[in-house]
Order: C-alpha cells, then sequence, then structure tokens
C-alpha cells in the first residue's frame, strides 16, 4: 500500500514495515525508505520528502518526523524530528528526545532526553543523553559539540539527577543570542548550566556551571592521585536547584508549544506533528522529575514527604505565567503572521526587537514561578534530614 501511496522503496522485499503502522500517517510524496530499514508503531508519522536509511539501514519506531528530514541509518526511538532535521548513520536516539527545525547530529550520536533547538549542530561519536540546547541565529549562526563529546549523566551514587540546560528556553527561543561552542574530546559533568556565548576548549571537562556570557573554559590535564572515597556525598542543593529549573525550562517550553507552536497547524506541521512534540515532552519532563525523586528519597522521607512535593510538581506543570505578558506577545505573535505563509522561523526573525522582549519575559515568568514554588520546600526537607 505504502508503493501505491508513492512511497519510494528501491527494494521493498528487504524493508519491514510493522502491522501496526498506519499507512494513512505515511506520506507518499517524496518519501523514500531504503534497503535493510524498518517502520514500526503505530504512532509513527512520516510527512513529506523524508528519507530513510541511505547510508545503513534504519529503524523507525514510533517516531514523528516531519518534511524535509533525513535519517540517514540507526536506531530512531520515541521521539520528534522537525523540518528538515537530520540524524547521520549509527544514530541511536531514543525517547524523549526532540530536534527542531535544521537541527542536526553526524554519524555515532547517542541521545535520550534530549532537546536541540533550531540549527544546533553535534558531531561525530558523541554521547549527550539528558541535556537541553539552545543558542545561535541560524545554519552559519549555531551552537555545535565537538566529536568524541561526552555528557556525564550517571553517578557513582547510582542516580540520573544530572541533566544538563545549555542555553535556557525563554531566551533561546527568539533565535537571537550567541552560541554555545563545546569542545571536542570534552565533556560536561551533569546537572550543569552553560549560557550563551559560552565556549569550552577542546579536551576539556566541565564540571561547574557557568551563567556569565562570553566564557572560555579550559582545563588541562587532570591531576593524579588516589585517596580514600565512598559513594554517597552529594552537593544536594546545586543538584537540586538545577533540576528545578531544567523542569521549569520545560514546562516554559511546552507553553510556548501550545500558544505558539499551535499557531502553524497546517499540512507540513499538522495537529499530529504537534501532539507528538507534547507528548515527548510531557514524557521528558515526568523524566527529570522521576530522577530528582530517585535523587531524593534517599535524603528525605520518601513516605508522606515525597507525596506532598509530588503533589506541587503536578501543579506546577501548568503554570501559564503572566498571563498578561502573554496576551500581548501573542496577539503581536499573531500579527506578524496574518496574510502570509505560516513560516515560524521566519515569523520570529521578523520580531522587533521589544516584541521578542515581551516573549521572552513571558516565558521567564514560568521558569520563577516553578522555581519559586518548588524551592522553599523542597531545600526545607532537605535540611530537616
Amino acid at each position: 500500500m505504502l508503493l501505491e501511496k508513492g512511497v519510494k522503496i528501491p527494494n521493498p522485499e528487504s524493508v519491514e514495515i510493522g502491522h501496526d503502522v498506519s499507512v494513512d500517517r505515511i506520506s507518499g510524496n517524496g518519501t523514500m525508505i531504503h534497503s535493510g530499514s524498518k517502520i514500526l508503531g503505530e504512532s509513527t508519522l512520516i510527512l513529506d520528502h523524508v528519507i530513510i536509511g541511505h547510508e545503513n539501514p534504519a529503524t523507525v519506531s514510533n517516531c514523528y518526523i516531519a518534511p524535509g528530514v533525513e535519517l540517514k541509518g540507526g536506531y530512531f526511538s520515541n521521539a520528534v524530528f522537525l523540518k528538515n532535521a537530520q540524524a547521520g548513520s549509527g544514530a541511536h536516539v531514543r525517547e524523549g528526545t526532540i530536534l527542531e527545525e535544521e537541527a542536526s547530529i553526524a554519524h555515532t550520536v547517542g541521545l535520550k532526553q534530549t532537546i536541540l533547538f533550531p540549527f544546533v549542530t553535534l558531531g561525530s561519536l558523541i554521547n549527550f543523553c539528558d541535556c537541553f540546547m539552545s543558542g545561535g541565529t541560524g545554519k552559519k549562526d549555531h551552537s555545535e559539540v565537538g566529536s568524541s563529546f561526552i555528557h556525564f549523566n550517571f553517578t557513582p551514587n547510582q542516580d540520573k539527577a544530572t541533566a544538563s540546560l545549555i542555553g535556557d528556553v525563554p531566551r533561546g527561543v527568539m533565535l537571537d543570542r550567541k552560541p554555545i561552542f563545546l569542545g571536542g574530546q570534552g565533556g560536561v559533568v551533569g546537572p550543569c548550566r552553560l549560557t550563551y556565548g559560552t565556549v569550552t576548549a577542546a579536551g576539556t571537562i566541565c564540571r561547574k556551571d557557568e551563567l556569565r556570557e562570553g566564557r572560555l573554559i579550559f582545563g588541562g590535564p587532570g591531576k593524579t592521585g588516589n585517596i580514600p572515597y565512598s559513594t554517597g556525598g552529594k552537593a544536594v542543593k546545586r543538584t537540586v536547584m538545577n533540576n528545578l529549573v531544567y523542569i521549569a525550562n520545560l514546562v516554559a517550553l511546552m507553553r510556548w508549544y501550545e500558544h505558539v507552536r499551535s499557531l502553524f497547524i497546517d499540512d507540513t506541521f499538522p495537529e499530529a506533528l504537534l501532539s507528538g512534540m507534547k507528548d515527548t515532552l510531557a514524557l521528558g519532563t515526568n523524566e527529570r522529575v522521576n530522577r530528582l525523586k530517585g535523587f531524593l528519597e534517599p535524603i528525605i522521607d520518601p513516605g508522606k514527604r515525597w507525596a506532598e512535593i509530588g503533589r506541587r510538581f503536578q501543579s506546577c506543570l501548568s503554570e501559564k505565567g503572566n498571563e498578561r505578558l502573554m496576551g500581548d506577545f501573542i496577539n503581536a505573535f499573531k500579527a506578524r503572521i496574518i496574510g502570509s505563509k505560516k513560516d515560524y522561523l521566519g515569523t520570529i526573525k521578523d520580531l522587533s526587537g521589544d516584541e521578542k522582549k515581551t516573549g521572552t519575559a513571558w516565558l521567564q515568568t514560568v521558569v520563577d514561578q516553578v522555581v519559586g514554588k518548588m524551592e522553599q520546600p523542597v531545600i526545607e526537607l532537605i535540611k530537616r534530614n
């Protein structure tokens, strides 16, 4: 049936289509599936001019794929790829991952619970799980991660409350910030926060937050040593705060998807794709809350105290921020797209400086409200134990 729709499959006998795949969710307009590839999952959505498995066989399971995407080879599961995103061969992209417009990863990159904003580029041989990254203004001015980079996202205490925020949502969505560059053969030890204009030199392992813009971080070979050590020591407050800020940014991004991305529904960005983005983002937000829970439970009484915190988190996930700022920005944004083609990136570029400031201020109030409601009760529980 896919062939009848116009999907190009040069070697049909070598391609596996899962019994639960909906043919109606796969476009026949310029889509090509190469030899050895597998298309699986009832949620899988493949739009126009998508190329799968050009370099090596690719497995695609329950992914949402926008027009012009190329998945050149590897494994892709429960992830979202927006217009013209690319993934090189040997990729291993798992749940909670979103590559926004024209984001790209080269060969042999591992992602899970990772969000890359438009134009962000990752080199080869990279493990970049549990990260958010934004920055840059376009294809010639983008945030980048050099080859052989590692985000260290698992601790000797066996927790993964380690997500790193590289850039942020309130400013990153406006596509007008300095890019961030993380040099190759280096790494970041999560949870870490790095802001716009940050550069880490090749071979550098970044272990500390840097919230001052325009900084170069570099380090030589680490000191050798052999000292007594046991697991259990934790930088609790910093870990908690970085997790709260990360979660708050994901909540702000959900508001952006709901109120801004939703304005661009059309044949190239259907409701099903937006729904997949929101579901994937919600999955990632719940993952971060659960990872923070796993980090805190050995420290606080895991009974009623966490139940109280959990309820607070659930209420925070619906924070809208300052509604006056939201209304002012949405109205200005709508005025920019009236009578023109629905071009998401182009519309953002057309916003005035003041309009962008209003939008950033709105989203920052979402972040501030979430952190403000969660910081005191969580820190108080830690102090009592």
